[in-house]
């Protein structure tokens, strides 16, 4: 069963027009990698998503509901969840504010329950629980932002690069926690740049150039897709859709 089905999207800021008919779908409980290129319109796509970002035509049908014109609050409290490039934390707030926010987005689930299990998941959050969520390390604000979206209970998990700007250990780190939740059952969608370990625990992989998607598989054959190799793990010329 999809999810999430994306069909025909299109999506862009002012009179740039950056998603040019966008299509895919994701299973429930699985995660789904979008690789491509700076500026290949990765962002906007999560953005247009979760609402944040004026879809200009197409639809999106998340758990059976066509929400293509719903409000990113809404989207929310339906369980779609998006979790921005740069983190984002509140930064003037605890760690521990940050996720009472996050829960009460969210009403009906567990609240102090789930932040309690975040603790025991993010054992570095629950040290660090009265301190302030600016004064954190990238690594420990990016699990901050994961957990924060995590007590929300997601349906849908969308994450913009959550190893942006980490060291490798901690990227090794993220990419576990990432894993983690899809076996707990969480469906993600899952934008990265670092498209060896992205493909590496996706079942389903697209690759978006120019705002478009030109190559789908599952992520073990993108892997090793001639193409996908040259082009985003090592140097070559970008892909190009194959002729109709």
């Amino acid at each position: 069963m999809n999810v999430l089905e994306v069909s025909g999207l299109v999506a862009g800021y002012g009179k740039i027009e950056v998603l040019h008919g966008v299509s895919f779908s994701l299973a429930e409980g699985t995660l789904g990698a979008i690789v491509g290129a700076n500026g290949a319109g990765k962002t906007t796509l999560l953005m247009a998503l979760s609402g944040l970002v004026a879809k200009r035509a197409g639809t999106v049908v998340f758990d059976g509901v066509d929400v293509t014109r719903a409000p990113s609050h809404a989207i929310v409290a339906r369980g779609l969840l998006h979790v921005p490039e740069g983190r984002r934390v509140l930064a003037s707030m605890t760690v521990d504010e940050n996720l009472l926010v996050a829960a009460a987005a969210r009403p009906h689930t567990g609240g102090q329950r789930d932040i309690a299990s975040m603790y025991e998941r993010f054992p570095i959050l629950g040290t660090r629980r009265n301190v302030a969520a600016g004064s954190l390390s990238g690594g420990e604000q990016q699990m901050l932002a994961i957990a924060r979206a995590l007590v929300a209970r997601p349906r849908i998990l969308l994450l913009d690069e959550p190893s942006m700007g980490l060291a490798p250990k901690l990227v090794n780190a993220i990419f576990e926690i990432v894993a983690d939740e899809r076996r707990h059952g969480t469906s993600i969608l899952l934008v990265e740049q670092n498209a060896r370990k992205a493909l590496a625990i996706a079942d389903t992989a697209h690759v978006l150039e120019r705002g478009r998607i030109v190559l789908s598989g599952t992520g073990a054959a993108l892997l090793s897709h001639r193409d996908v190799t040259a082009a985003y793990l090592g140097e070559a010329p970008s892909i190009t859709p194959a002729s109709p």
